[in-house]
């Protein structure tokens, strides 16, 4: 089976067809997508700004994280599950559109700079948990991240205007 063939299968696929025929599939799920990808970039950003050095009310480095990723992991999901869904119904075309294309790269960068951060500074968090600014990795990492998540909005929004249909 080749790629082209297993696009095809997951396009021609009863839940691409479903939502693709439907009159108020898409829309539902592409509203729910939204609504979730906002969720992950409010709650990531929130992280990011604190580790590039602006205070938080009341809470460290550490707890803030630990605060918002439960709902940062539960929208993830949810806007993946959607993403997928979105892409059944058009798979083939999704598959060769650039802007798509490059959302997935960002995303992919966005989770090498979670792993990286992850890896590195917030390793000795208890040594900067309060401290302002954070060191340089956190800094880098933040910037870094909210960067890439703006990025993959903005690629987002332009799918819309490039997929053909």
């Amino acid at each position: 089976m080749t790629w082209t063939d297993l696009l095809q299968s997951i396009n021609d696929s009863p839940v691409g067809a479903g939502i693709r025929e439907s009159t108020v599939l898409f829309p539902w799920i592409e509203t729910v997508h939204v609504i979730m990808t906002t969720t992950v970039v409010g709650t990531i950003a929130i992280v990011d700004l604190r580790l590039l050095g602006y205070a938080s009310h009341r809470r460290g480095a550490r707890q803030l994280i630990i605060d918002l990723l439960p709902f940062t992991w539960v929208a993830f999901a949810c806007a993946v599950i959607t993403g997928l869904l979105l892409f059944s119904s058009n798979a083939l075309n999704y598959w060769a559109d650039v802007p798509f294309l490059a959302k997935m790269c960002a995303l992919a960068f966005a989770g090498i700079n979670m792993a990286f951060f992850h890896l590195t500074a917030y390793r000795k968090i208890g040594q900067w948990d309060d401290a302002l600014p954070p060191p340089a990795a956190a800094r880098i990492a933040g910037a870094t991240s909210l960067g890439l998540w703006i990025l993959i909005v903005f690629l987002g929004r332009w799918i819309g205007f490039t997929i053909q249909q």
